[in-house]
C-alpha cells in the first residue's frame, strides 16, 4: 500500500523531530522510504469502530443510536482502544480495519473516570499493535500526528498547546489533559502519536479552548494514555478498574457567570429521585459551597464512594433547598446487554 504524501509529509515531520527514530531507518534506507514503512505500521493499527445501541439505550437521547469514530490496536490480543462514549450501552460493535476487513468485537471496559472504553476483535485483524508511549513527558509546542479512522488522507500533525485540568458537564474531570491545535474534524477516538510513533493520547473532544479557558483557539482534547496504564490489567481481567466506584448522581451543570446550572436531569437518575430539576442553581454540597465543576465533583466524591448519600443545597424556583442525593455507581445505570 503506497501511502499518501499528506502521511509521508507527518511521519517526516516526526521524524525530523526526533533524531533517535531516524536512526532507525534500515541501512542504506532514504528517509521518506523510513517515514513510509512506519506510517503503514500506525494505519494498519488504527480501525473503525462502528456501534449499534441497545434498543432501550440510556445514552441515545444525547449520542443517538449508531455511533462510529476510531479505535487503536493496542496488543496481540486484539484489544482496540477507543473512546468509552461511542460504545456504551452497545447491541452490537464492529471493527474495520485499514483494508476493509470488518470483524465483530465485544465490550471489554468502560471506565467513566478516564473515559476510555475497550474493545476486543472476535477474529485476528492482523495488525502490529501501537506501543504505549509517555503522556507526561509531552512538551507544550511539541508536534504530534492525529490519526483518525480515515487515514492515511484524514492524518495531521498538531502541537501540544496546553497541559490543563479539564472538567466535563457529565460529572467528568480529568486532572491534566492533552490539548492540541490546529483541530482535527474526526476526533473522536483519534489516535495521538508523538516523535517516537507511540500512543500518547485517545481523542475525547473538539473544543474552542485549547490553549486557555479565556482565549478562544479551536483544538481537540485527548484523554492522556498515562491514565490508561495503571488500570490496563483490571479493564482486561474483570471489565473495570479496581477500588470502589465514584458517586454518581445523574445530572448535567454549566458553568455561568459564578454560578453552577443543572442543564440536564437524566430520567430515573439519583438526581431526579431526589427531586433536582433543570434550571435549579447548586450552592453547595452540604456545608461547603461550590461554584465550579471542579468544587462539586470535588466535593461529592470526597464523601466516599458510590452509594453514599450526597446532601446538596439548591436554589430552586427562588427557594433555597437541601436535598439528600442517593449517588450509585455509572456503570449501573447503563443498560446491559442480554446475556443468553
Amino acid at each position: 500500500m503506497r501511502m499518501p504524501a499528506v502521511l509521508v509529509a507527518c511521519a517526516l515531520a516526526l521524524v525530523a523531530a526526533a533524531p533517535a527514530v531516524a536512526q532507525e531507518r534500515e541501512k542504506g534506507e532514504p528517509r521518506d522510504a523510513a517515514a513510509e514503512r512506519r506510517a503503514q505500521a500506525l494505519v494498519a493499527a488504527v480501525v473503525r469502530v462502528r456501534m449499534k445501541a441497545l434498543p432501550n439505550a440510556r445514552s441515545s437521547e444525547t449520542l443517538g443510536d449508531e455511533r462510529e469514530g476510531t479505535g487503536v490496536v493496542i496488543d496481540d490480543a486484539g484489544h482496540v482502544l477507543t473512546i468509552g462514549y461511542l460504545v456504551i450501552e452497545s447491541a452490537a460493535i464492529e471493527v474495520t480495519t485499514v483494508d476493509g476487513s470488518t470483524v465483530p468485537a465485544e465490550l471489554v471496559a468502560y471506565d467513566h473516570a478516564t473515559g476510555f472504553g475497550l474493545l476486543r476483535a472476535q477474529a485476528p485483524i492482523g495488525a502490529q499493535p501501537i506501543a504505549l508511549g509517555e503522556s507526561g513527558a509531552l512538551a507544550l509546542r511539541e508536534p504530534v500526528m492525529i490519526l483518525p479512522w480515515g487515514a492515511p488522507a484524514a492524518a495531521s500533525v498538531a502541537y501540544v498547546v496546553s497541559r490543563r485540568e479539564f472538567t466535563g458537564s457529565w460529572e467528568y474531570l480529568l486532572d491534566s489533559a492533552i490539548f492540541v491545535s490546529p483541530p482535527t474534524l474526526v476526533w473522536q477516538g483519534a489516535a495521538l502519536v508523538n516523535r517516537e510513533y507511540e500512543l500518547v493520547g485517545i481523542g475525547s473532544l473538539l473544543v474552542r479552548d485549547s490553549v486557555r479557558a479565556e482565549r478562544p483557539v479551536p483544538g481537540n482534547m485527548f484523554v492522556p494514555i498515562d491514565l490508561l496504564k495503571p488500570i490496563l490489567a483490571d479493564l482486561k481481567a474483570s471489565g473495570r478498574a479496581a477500588g470502589p466506584p465514584r458517586p454518581w448522581l445523574g445530572m448535567a451543570t454549566e458553568e455561568a457567570r459564578g454560578r453552577l446550572v443543572v442543564s440536564r436531569v437524566s430520567a430515573d437518575s439519583p438526581a431526579e429521585r431526589a427531586g433536582v430539576r433543570a434550571g435549579d442553581v447548586v450552592l453547595g454540597v452540604g456545608a461547603t459551597p461550590v461554584k465550579t465543576h471542579a468544587e462539586l465533583y470535588r466535593s461529592v466524591w470526597a464523601l466516599g464512594p458510590a452509594g453514599v448519600e450526597v446532601p446538596l443545597k439548591v436554589l430552586q424556583d427562588g427557594d433555597t433547598k437541601d436535598l439528600l442525593v442517593k449517588s450509585i455507581d455509572r456503570a449501573d445505570f447503563f443498560r446491559k446487554k442480554p446475556v443468553h
